[in-house]
């Protein structure tokens, strides 16, 4: 089985500090998981994106990439479904 390296960018870590603590430890035992299988069920493909997709975790959503070449995942949010995708 191949795993994939995951790879978080400064504002994950960012958007970690704003979500209440009961909830963080579901979201980065989440994000872990995607190094097993980066395209779970709870996964969707965004569109417009070639290769960016969102993951659900309860009411937060974490937006990511994958590179199947490089077998890197690379995390840039874990919001709030409500802000997730405002620009």
């Amino acid at each position: 089985m191949v795993l994939f390296k995951i790879d978080p960018k400064g504002s994950l870590g960012h958007d970690l500090r704003k979500i209440d603590k009961q909830f963080i430890p579901k979201i980065l035992e989440a994000i872990e998981s995607l190094s097993e299988n980066p395209f779970p069920v709870q996964s969707k493909k965004l569109k417009g994106a070639e290769s960016s997709y969102r993951l659900r975790v309860g009411d937060y959503r974490v937006i990511y990439q994958v590179d199947a070449l490089n077998q890197t995942v690379t995390i840039y949010h874990a919001r709030h479904r409500k802000d997730v995708y405002k620009r």
